[in-house]
């Protein structure tokens, strides 16, 4: 595995929330964050390949039919559908 830096900022708070469970875990602050961003990356291609399966071969301009359909009503005053 190649490795390459990369200057990161974080607010202070984040960093030390982080460096307080990387300690409780016993890895390094370093590990911890490229854990945390490797399963973000990993959750967000999961997530595209499952939308980009469950879509098909739906195109945007199909779903204009359902929405002629929906009822021309204001959404109500508590927010609920």
């Amino acid at each position: 595995m190649s490795k390459s830096p990369y200057p990161l900022k974080l607010p202070a708070s984040v960093k030390k929330a982080a460096a307080e469970l990387a300690a409780s875990d016993g890895v390094s602050l370093n590990q911890f964050i490229a854990a945390a961003v490797a399963e973000k990356v990993g959750c967000l291609r999961a997530a595209r390949e499952f939308l980009r399966a469950r879509a098909g071969s739906a195109k945007p301009r199909d779903v204009l039919k359902y929405l002629r359909r929906a009822p021309k009503v204001p959404p109500a005053d508590d927010g609920r559908l």
